[in-house]
């Protein structure tokens, strides 16, 4: 055996060895944790082994019952305790402000005013429910939720309204900042009638739990009066959750889209559409919901992905269905010529097959080109066309079935080769006439009857695994029908190119969208855009104002057939004026029963809040709006509908701006849905709720017993003891805090603990500085700067950036910025160091302070009244709350409220770059110090060693500020050159190098240590040593390692070298 092989061998051994050390080690340390353990437990009380409950409302003490506000009535300015409370309170702090600054009319804009105009639309939440947590943004941003029928809308309008009411704090934000700016501000509020969600999910879900009825059952003018009457009961709801939220909404100007001003909108847009050629009547294929019984848009069909044969259940079904299987047939050919096989996924729309496509080129059909099939259940002659644009030679057989009525593809061969649509549905996805004996049979009955009908007939081939996207409608969950409709169709070609434009054209660029990632997803949807269909078969929502001509020798089943017989109007008065200059004898007007898509409404929702058509004052003032905050999933089908109709019917884009925001998601990522247990109500997160309060309100929805007990495990899991009481401030300013995650918000509300805990230091910062200011203090008209202390100098100039950066990343809509800005200059500038440095000025009334003092009072005083302004878009409510406990200054009257102050702005001459480049170096050594003390507040003395004059002279002129700051009783400052012997830690003393030019010496106490704990980390150290001593003496090391790593471990050698002294040292 060569040696080099014999001493790999020994370096293999030893890493063995080593290895079954430290695993021992470890167990052993597990085994000593778990025997620690075992001995508290048997050591404790009884009651101390239950799981402690944590309050979820904040309770009084002894103390703070006697500082409690006395009542306020109703509207008038709150009434304060003289005293303030040593715990913040959320719900006593931010009670009586909201009707206060509403009565007083703080939210109105006005139309006169010559103040620039900033205007925001609120995205309308829904009329069926309440707000929940996802909608609370939006206000923070701006507001909105849907609590008892959310799980039950499409994905896709969930999520629109469920994000509308989380960024209703962005909004809010963004128009208490504009308000505090100088603008004449305007946010004005909504709420949607939700058409199809209102109609179906909610009023005729509840008819038939209720009632046993259904809409039908009691006729269409009865069924919209119980819609109303919804509306009614639940409307108040929503609006009452967004005062509670702060919003500072317009509520003079609140609208609703089915209230007789946005529903002439609706109707008008829809007259000058069609007169301008853009609106017509077509039969084409659509999304048909077999439940629902009405075409659907994209936007509500979810496509789920099937590998194989798979068994879903259908509404309407007792046994599951069969999905994910190809069958095949053939269909017999005239002239005795044999047969030709296809397939399909959807064997019963064979029923409705007009034709049978095959490629030109494929020499296989050559001899069928112009023949006929037969079909095997009603004799129709099957023509075989050729067809480039769909066959593909290369799949399957080659030879395709075509159904124009029931496929899009299909559809648009059936126009190239001129065939017959035949549709064999009735709305309710039975077979109808035109499926012979198959008629009467459910859809996919149907299916399996067609299939064994085949099969006697000699024609089925087989049937096999097949990989398919299903459609699924994400309302009733009822497989999509295609299915061919007449229906009224906007052109969206010019419009959309418009719109396309408007976010693109640098020369001419009308709309930014923000962030900017999101214009190409502009520019994908609008390049491809297709005609909307507008119309729905629905009873609640905007009526289609077209009539047909009947007359009395029409047949009913023609109704609507003839195109040329509708006419738009206004009214049927001016209907009849129209017909009548066209058609001649007798004939009748009967209105198209559908109603408008819901999403053609709210496409007008900027011009129609503002009175379009009229030409109003406020549409004249505040048209186009200033920014639409809404959620990145609706780009396409609400925002550039709103862009096309603004262009169209308002001369010009409905906004400037687009900001689109993350979608929220529960802790873990997921939908907030209530089948999962994770919806929740905003107002839940600002009162506090039990884990049984949020079980309860899972029977209040329409939840089966099973989604019941999901939810439940699921809210058991998430909130095993409730939620605190955090108050609208805290979660206000969490969710502005999460706008930095661009395209999803992952929501723990732990998070907003956090910040609610955070409101109560600023609160108690806000207390104890008002204790220092005292009763007498009157705050200065001006103030020099120069003349102040270094630390008054330092937070000014600090406070100074602290605005700019925040006034920046808000004008950006980088509101997450903005808030760490202020969070920052609060928390780690203000609290941690300048009150704190301070301290010494009013300790013992030394009058060797007194100029300081004085200063110290003017500056904290800058600092509150600057600060809290700075705050309170973010933090409406505890901001008010403070700064209306701040002296006033004498010089000039103070505004009402915080809420119409102005908001700060940098004041040049505060800004100072060499106090704060010498406070980032004081800052360095007190971390130093503080980490040496372990954060310990006890009193030691310590030494720092100046390798250079500059920095021995700051340090030395800013003593006392660095002693308070690191808890010091002393503060030795020497140079290397000094005859001064060094601390060593025989004398106590621990050391730490700031940089590269200081280093600090700390007096630590002797704490006798745990022999235990000793031996532990020696042994540590030793196996590390080992490790590492392998790792250097292993052959090649010096030649493969490069220098910066060998240099790297010689120091991690040494170091725990030096480690290893210091615990023998202490055993």
């Amino acid at each position: 055996m060569s040696p080099g092989i014999e001493e790999a061998d020994v370096i293999k051994k030893k890493k063995k060895e080593t290895k079954a050390k430290e695993k021992e080690l470890k167990k052993q340390k597990a085994l000593n944790k778990a025997l620690k353990l075992q001995v508290m437990a048997q050591q404790a009380s009884p009651c101390t082994s239950k799981t402690s409950k944590k309050k979820i409302v904040r309770l009084y003490d002894e103390e703070d019952e006697n500082a409690k506000d006395p009542e306020t009535p109703f509207g008038e300015k709150k009434r304060m305790a003289g005293q303030m409370t040593k715990i913040y309170y959320p719900r006593a702090v931010e009670k009586s402000w909201y009707e206060w600054w509403e009565k007083m009319g703080f939210f109105l804009a006005d139309a006169n005013s010559p103040k620039p105009p900033f205007v925001i639309v609120l995205p309308p939440p829904n009329v069926t429910g309440t707000l929940h947590i996802g909608h609370a943004l939006t206000a923070a941003i701006e507001v909105a939720s849907l609590h008892k029928f959310l799980s039950l809308c499409s994905p896709s309008v969930r999520v629109f309204k469920e994000n509308c009411m989380s960024f209703c704090y962005t909004q809010d934000t963004i128009i208490r900042w504009r308000r505090m700016s100088g603008y004449n501000t305007l946010w004005v509020p909504g709420m949607d009638h939700a058409g199809i969600a209102t109609q179906v999910v909610v009023v005729e879900k509840k008819l038939m739990s209720e009632k046993h009825l259904t809409r039908h059952d009691i006729g269409r003018e009865e069924f919209v009066a119980e819609v109303w009457e919804w509306k009614k009961k639940h409307g108040s709801t929503i609006l009452q959750q967004l005062r509670r939220l702060g919003a500072s909404l317009d509520w003079s100007r609140e609208c609703f889209t089915m209230d007789q001003k946005r529903s002439n909108a609706v109707t008008e847009a829809f007259v000058r559409l069609h007169k301008q050629g853009l609106l017509y009547r077509d039969n084409r294929i659509v999304n048909w919901d077999c439940v629902l019984r009405t075409a659907i848009s994209d936007i509500e069909v979810d496509y789920i992905d099937i590998e194989e044969r798979t068994l879903l259940m259908v509404p309407g079904y007792e046994n599951p269905v069969e999905f994910g299987i190809l069958t095949s047939f053939a269909y017999p050919l005239e002239e005795d010529l044999g047969e030709i096989v296809v397939a399909t996924t959807r064997v019963e729309t064979m029923l409705g097959d007009t034709a049978i496509a095959v490629h030109p080129n494929d020499e296989r059909y050559r001899h069928l080109h112009g023949k006929h099939a037969i079909h095997p259940f009603n004799g129709r002659r099957i023509r075989i066309v050729c067809d480039e644009i769909l066959v593909d030679p290369e799949f399957g057989t080659g030879a395709v079935k075509i159904t124009p009525a029931h496929d899009p593809n299909d559809f648009n061969v059936g126009k190239r080769h001129n065939l017959e649509f035949i549709n064999i549905f009735t709305d309710d996805g039975k077979i109808n006439q035109e499926g012979g004996e198959f008629a009467g049979m459910p859809r996919f009955k149907a299916r399996e009857a067609v299939t064994e009908a085949l099969k006697k007939k000699g024609l089925f081939k087989e049937a096999k695994n097949n990989e398919m996207r299903l459609g699924i409608c994400s309302r009733s969950q009822d497989v999509v029908e295609p299915m061919i409709k007449p229906q009224w169709y906007l052109k969206c070609n010019g419009m959309g190119k418009q719109a396309l434009d408007a976010a693109i054209d640098d020369e001419d660029r009308k709309l930014e969208i923000i962030p900017r990632q999101y214009t190409s997803e502009w520019k994908r949807w609008l390049e491809n855009i297709r005609d909307w269909c507008v119309s729905r078969q629905l009873w609640w929502g905007h009526r289609v104002p077209a009539w047909y001509v009947v007359y009395q020798s029409d047949k009913p089943e023609d109704f609507g057939v003839v195109d040329a017989r509708w006419v738009v109007a206004r009214n049927e008065e001016e209907a009849h004026a129209q017909a009548s200059d066209t058609y001649e004898g007798k004939f009748q007007l009967i209105q198209d029963p559908d109603v408008l898509d819901t999403w053609f409404s709210s496409g007008l929702f900027p011009m129609s809040v503002l009175g379009w058509p009229d030409d109003t004052e406020d549409l004249k003032a505040f048209y186009p709006t200033s920014v639409l905050e809404t959620g990145h999933d609706i780009l396409f089908f609400w925002v550039a509908r709103m862009v096309m109709l603004g262009m169209t019917l308002g001369g010009n884009v409905p906004f400037t701006k687009v900001y689109l925001h993350p979608m929220i998601r529960d802790a873990h990522g997921r939908k907030m849905s209530k089948s999962l247990g994770n919806v929740i109500d905003p107002v839940d997160v600002i009162n506090g709720v039990t884990l049984e309060g949020l079980q309860k309100k899972l029977l209040e929805g329409n939840l089966d017993a099973k989604e019941v007990a999901s939810s439940e495990e699921g809210l058991k899991q998430d909130f095993p003891n409730g939620i605190e009481e955090c108050g609208a401030d805290a979660l206000r300013f969490a969710l502005v805090s999460y706008t930095a995650q661009h395209d999803k918000i992952n929501l723990d509300v732990q998070r907003v603990e956090g910040y609610s805990i955070w409101c109560n230091k600023l609160w108690n910062a806000v207390r104890f500085a008002l204790s220092i200011l005292g009763d007498e203090y009157v705050p200065p008209s001006s103030v020099n700067p120069n003349v102040f202390p270094f630390s008054c100098q330092w937070i000014l100039s600090v406070l100074n950036k602290a605005i700019s950066k925040t006034v920046l990343s808000l004008e950006s809509y980088e509101l997450s910025d903005a808030a760490t800005a202020v969070h920052a200059w609060w928390q780690y500038q203000l609290c941690d160091v300048f009150i704190e440095a301070i301290k010494p000025y009013f300790s013992g009334n030394d009058p060797k302070f007194v100029s300081e003092r004085g200063f110290a009072r003017d500056t904290l005083w800058l600092c509150l009244d600057n600060g809290l302004r700075l705050l309170h878009p973010f933090m409406p409510f505890v901001t008010e709350e403070l700064w209306q406990r701040l002296p006033s200054s004498g010089s000039h009257k103070r505004a009402t409220s915080i809420m119409i102050c102005d908001y700060p702005s940098t004041i040049e001459y505060w800004t100072n770059e060499r106090v704060e480049s010498e406070m980032n170096l004081i800052e360095s050594l007190v971390k130093s110090l503080r980490s040496l003390a372990k954060e310990s507040r006890e009193r030691r003395s310590a030494f720092v060693i100046c390798q250079t004059i500059l920095d021995r002279q700051i340090i030395c002129s800013h003593q006392v500020e660095i002693e308070t700051l690191a808890y010091l009783s002393s503060l030795t400052v020497v140079s290397p050159n000094d005859c001064f012997p060094l601390p060593t830690e025989s004398d106590g003393y621990v050391m730490s190098d700031v940089n590269e030019n200081l280093s600090v010496f700390l007096k630590v106490p002797r704490v006798k240590a745990d022999p235990e704990k000793i031996r532990e980390k020696m042994e540590k150290l030793i196996l590390q040593r080992e490790n590492l001593l392998l790792m250097i003496s292993a052959p090649g090391y010096q030649e493969k390692t490069s220098e910066k790593i060998q240099e790297s471990n010689a120091r991690k050698l040494a170091s725990f070298e030096k480690q290893m002294k210091s615990l023998k040292m202490q055993s």
